[in-house]
């Protein structure tokens, strides 16, 4: 006997190549319920919390308001915490700092960490060659170094076009946990998509960052042979403290999408943030990260992002204007860290127009942020 059914309508393909939760009139409810919309996730809490005393700065609302952030409609909330305490928030209507949201890319920061870690304990060396460390791996990497993975500075055929339904960044979904594949075929895994990705895998001699989020991907299953990366997960959660869960969507194989696949609070981003500021120290538990990694990290000649954005670096799988530390994510967030004040501004809003990516409306956000953060 056959059971009535239908594809899940959050996860099932529809226009433009984009599954439910991600079409622009969804998005922002999917952005705003990613972690219950995934095809599977880890969920952490911390064992300790790390507790932020509310208190307002007037000049720097003042500054929020010339920003212009939180007055856009796409906004859903921003964070700016130092210390231990919280300086402003602010939601949109439809939402709240303590509600979970997507994080997109800026959870590639947990590879600089683990990454890290192993680099500075000897098992990894950034001149190691990928194709000697997973030699199953195609020719998209094989050749690739790990430091150009890192810095988002390798060449290949992988594409992450926005605007292009047909990029590869879509059908690499399947292996992250997004979405579903075609009728009843089986999911890819996240090994099968990066092995049969294709290139030359040769460091990238442009001027500009080559972005991709295979990168990720690669780092992280050779992280995979060294750590368990959820238990890695959960010890990031108890470094940094946080009040709420921290979701990540998986891979079929139960990999942890660290290419974009984190979920979190706005504070408890914050809290995220505030332990890249100090440098990996916990709040429970050993301290994670490298702070040598972290400190050459601002200064590493990674590429620079774009003829837009020409004072920001790619460098160990962060961006940096060798001042500050932070991550874009799809869909228009942001978390930027200065490294001088330890000061912290999050980010967090939902672009609703067909690519789901500005890159004009990102160059904003950031000069925004650098108003609010930096001194």
């Amino acid at each position: 006997m056959i059971l009535p059914s239908h594809p899940n309508p959050a996860l099932v393909v529809g226009e433009d190549n984009k599954q439910g939760w991600n079409q622009p009139n969804q998005r922002r409810h999917g952005f705003h319920n990613a972690h219950l919309l995934f095809r599977r996730t880890l969920m952490v809490r911390s064992r300790r919390v790390l507790e932020l005393t509310q208190r307002p700065d007037a000049d720097l609302a003042l500054r929020v308001d010339a920003s212009g952030l939180t007055a856009h409609p796409t906004f859903s909330a921003l964070v700016v915490a130092q210390g231990t305490n919280c300086l402003f928030e602010a939601a949109a209507p439809d939402f709240s700092t303590d509600r979970i949201h997507s994080l997109q890319s800026i959870s590639k920061m947990h590879i600089h960490l683990i990454i890290g870690e192993l680099i500075s304990a000897g098992q990894i060396r950034p001149l190691d060659r990928i194709g000697d460390l997973l030699p199953w791996i195609g020719s998209a990497y094989a050749t690739a170094s790990v430091q150009d993975a890192l810095d988002m500075n390798v060449e290949n055929d992988f594409s992450e076009d926005y605007s292009n339904p047909n990029a590869d960044c879509f059908r690499e979904e399947e292996a992250l946990g997004w979405r579903l594949p075609s009728g009843d075929l089986p999911e890819q895994t996240l090994r099968d998509f990066v092995a049969g990705l294709t290139g030359s895998g040769k460091m990238n001699l442009s001027k500009y960052a080559q972005y991709k989020s295979a990168n990720t991907d690669v780092l992280t299953l050779l992280a995979a042979r060294f750590v368990d990366l959820k238990s890695k997960v959960g010890a990031i959660a108890d470094a940094a403290g946080y009040e709420a869960a921290f979701h990540i969507s998986l891979s079929p194989e139960h990999l942890p999408a660290f290419s974009g696949g984190g979920c979190l609070s706005a504070r408890d981003l914050a809290r995220f943030g505030l332990l890249l500021a100090r440098r990996g120290r916990a709040v429970f538990g050993s301290a994670v990260g490298s702070d040598d990694f972290l400190q050459s990290s601002l200064s590493h000649a990674g590429p620079v992002l774009g003829p837009k954005r020409r004072s920001i670096r790619y460098s160990n799988h962060l961006m940096t204007n060798g001042s500050w530390i932070g991550h874009a994510g799809y869909g228009g967030q942001f978390l930027m860290v200065d490294m001088q004040s330890g000061r912290v501004a999050v980010f967090l809003s939902v672009l609703e127009n067909d690519s789901g990516y500005d890159d004009d409306y990102m160059t904003k956000v950031i000069a925004g942020l650098e108003a609010v953060c930096c001194h």
